[in-house]
């Protein structure tokens, strides 16, 4: 049986230093996503779409390994953020915060397989927020990134360091704020989290 870790086959995208801000062309990509609004520390809505994506790509894995063998590392939690008023997602006002959060599906996922693995997970585990899932591509293209040791209370000054990163190189910001939890939030201690900060950006 083949066996793959898309984050070691994408590393330039997947894996970071904190010691430098680097450029980035992401590929055209599909995803498990799931939005919604408000604090990812207080709401439901929040809670509810991190314990749907992940039972959901490990249905979709357990597919695919049983019927073109092969087996993956299933992807890292990835969020994109903005707000209405950007003034509200620059001072932290976070009830005000909008996101869509997303796992990475390989190439060799098709829309069937992903349908089945609704119905598998559905079957097993109650879960309001699955039917909402949608499995769609996304093209972000040219970013600059940097990764985030700590607490995502303390990025700030992590995510300035991009965006001077990109107005120094002659770039402007074109997308929403990106991150990519290489921690598993619900069990890694904050001081320890591991998160790449990625800005797409335009010429």
């Amino acid at each position: 049986m083949e066996s793959v870790d898309y984050k070691k086959e994408l590393k330039a995208l997947y894996r970071q230093s904190a010691d430098e801000v680097s450029l980035v062309e992401v590929p055209t990509l599909s995803y498990l996503m799931l939005d919604g609004e408000g604090d990812p520390n207080t709401s439901p809505e929040f809670s509810a779409a991190v314990e749907t994506l992940y039972p959901f790509s490990y249905a979709i894995r357990s597919i695919v390994k049983d019927e073109q063998d092969l087996k993956y590392v299933v992807m890292p939690l990835e969020g994109r953020w903005w707000a209405d008023e950007m003034d509200a997602f620059e001072v932290g006002k976070k009830d005000e915060w909008q996101w869509t959060l997303m796992i990475m599906q390989p190439d060799v996922v098709t829309e069937d397989v992903v349908e089945r693995a609704r119905e598998n997970v559905a079957e097993k585990k109650d879960l309001p927020a699955l039917s909402t899932v949608r499995f769609e591509s996304f093209d972000e293209g040219l970013s600059a990134q940097t990764l985030h040791v700590g607490p995502f209370s303390e990025e700030g000054p992590t995510i300035e360091r991009v965006h001077e990163y990109i107005e120094q190189n002659g770039y402007v910001r074109d997308g929403d704020h990106h991150e990519i939890y290489l921690s598993d939030m619900r069990r890694t201690d904050p001081e320890k989290l591991k998160t790449i900060v990625r800005q797409p950006v335009a010429e």
